[in-house]
């Protein structure tokens, strides 16, 4: 929703709001567009496109705001018929920003193996994961019961769950989360060092492994044969410990190479909260070969292929400007304080919106939400990513600005250079954006933070300057700008 803004005397306060409601607030006829019925009242009062020029008064003690809520307008849509601009320098030209990220449903993925060679995991030997997760995202992985046919260590999906149900990281041993599974692929001899592989093939689903297996074969628990151990590094950042512990037990076994995963979490709900394997389902993606031989690397491929970026892009903030320098930023220049850091942290727009409306050299400002989700969702499969469009009224000279919050992230926006865009260009003007930290929040794995507001978490608060992202980052490699946020004009 959009806001025209006007700055009253309180003697006019009640006679506006009466006429305001008799020539705004009815429903658009064909023919006569809403920006035709604000200029329609602006003729019949006329005093109002006179307060209008006095938008950037200060210190008016005797003045009202009034706020309009539009779909969509700009506050500049009253002009007096004798505008000051010749025709034939106006123009109208729509811009349409697009989120256009191939997004993945895994933030993180990789893969373990022992220090040895052959890279098993023995007896008393043990590895480690280290990985980012925020609230409600777990961590999955799988490795060979290296002395079976098929079998598998793994969590039951989703996976280890690493904060509590208050989000305080859980540390310490967390054994119990891991079960012993039957890829279903082949045969199960006797657990041991006799065993033959591959063995004799079947095809059945992956079965849960509970004390003893579909041929009689007995079995210990997982957590007796594996401990898992928790830390919380800070920041977001765990590292979980494998250790095997199956020496000296009637299932001793070495463990093989693995893989291991974490999903994103949006709305509440894992992208993927079975990246591995389902029970229940057949063996796929090249799980089959951890179960069998040992060998990570058709299933490492396959997780590395869904592995990457998701992010929404917040409602869009889309300014209209002249004769002043980019209106929203400045880079080396800490954060104003006008609102850009609430866009910048939470995808807020309103409060920047309402302070840019105020100041000389504003022409329009509008905040564009995607008409169904509110955020602009990337490409999620087939479904196409989020876009909003907007018509405007441009001039000579005038240069347009766009913000947006990096929905994943504890601070980041994407906005446009120093220098706006040119509303008289057409096509695809994307490379006039790039990607900012705000420099308010401290940084964490975007899309894996615990601090990160659209991942119900509370911002850390930092002061630094405005900068770039750079990319490579701490964190992650993103793709090109323009491979996650299109802007065109038409």
């Amino acid at each position: 929703m959009q806001f025209v803004v006007f700055k009253l005397s309180r003697s006019n306060y009640q006679s506006l709001t009466k006429n305001v409601n008799h020539h705004l607030m009815v429903p658009e006829r064909p023919g006569n567009s809403i920006f035709q019925q604000i200029q329609k009242f602006c003729k019949e009062h006329l005093f109002l496109s006179t307060k209008l020029k006095k938008l950037n008064m200060k210190n008016s003690k005797n003045k009202i705001w009034f706020v309009l809520p539009l779909i969509p307008l700009a506050f500049t849509a009253c002009k007096k018929d004798h505008s000051d601009t010749p025709v034939d320098q106006m123009g109208k030209t729509t811009i349409t920003i697009e989120n256009v990220l191939n997004s993945k449903p895994l933030v993180e993925s990789g893969t373990f193996q022992g220090s040895g060679s052959p890279a098993l995991i023995l007896p008393g030997q043990s590895t480690t994961i280290t990985f980012y997760a925020a609230k409600g995202e777990a961590l999955t992985f799988a490795t060979m019961y290296g002395a079976s046919n098929d079998l598998f260590f793994a969590p039951e999906n989703p996976g280890i769950l690493v904060y509590d149900q208050g989000g305080e990281p859980i540390e310490g041993d967390v054994s119990a989360r891991i079960k012993l599974w039957d890829n279903g692929t082949r045969i199960n001899q006797n657990p041991g060092t006799g065993v033959i592989h591959p063995g004799t093939t079947e095809n059945k689903n992956v079965t849960e492994v509970t004390g003893t297996d579909a041929e009689g074969n007995t079995y210990l628990s997982a957590a007796k044969l594996i401990k898992a151990s928790l830390k919380y590094n800070g920041n977001s950042q765990f590292t979980l410990t494998l250790q095997n512990t199956s020496g000296g037990t009637t299932n001793e076994t070495p463990l093989s190479p693995g893989v291991w995963a974490v999903s994103y979490i949006a709305g509440g709900n894992l992208l993927n909260p079975s990246p591995l394997f389902m029970k229940g389902k057949p063996s796929a993606n090249g799980l089959t070969d951890i179960a069998e031989a040992g060998n990570n690397a058709s299933l490492h491929n396959y997780i590395s292929s869904i592995t990457g970026i998701f992010t929404p892009l917040s409602p869009i903030l889309v300014v209209v400007y002249n004769g002043i320098e980019d209106p929203l930023y400045k880079i080396g220049e800490k954060d104003r304080n006008q609102g850009l850091k609430e866009l910048a942290q939470q995808g807020n727009a309103a409060i920047l919106a309402a302070s840019l409306k105020a100041k000389s050299g504003i022409k329009a400002v509008y905040i564009l939400p995607a008409p169904t989700t509110t955020v602009l969702l990337p490409k999620i499969g087939e479904q196409a990513g989020g876009q909003v469009s907007q018509e405007l009224t441009v001039t000579k000279g005038d240069r347009v600005a766009v913000a947006t919050m990096y929905g994943f992230s504890n601070d980041w926006f994407f906005a446009t250079g120093s220098d706006g865009i040119d509303p008289m260009k057409k096509g695809d003007v994307s490379t006039s954006i790039a990607l900012y930290n705000n420099g308010t929040a401290v940084d964490q794995f975007p899309g894996a933070g615990l601090t990160q507001f659209n991942l119900a978490g509370t911002p850390l608060s930092e002061s630094n300057p405005i900068s770039a992202v750079p990319n490579p980052n701490p964190f992650t490699t993103l793709p090109e700008i323009s491979g996650i946020v299109k802007v065109s004009l038409n």
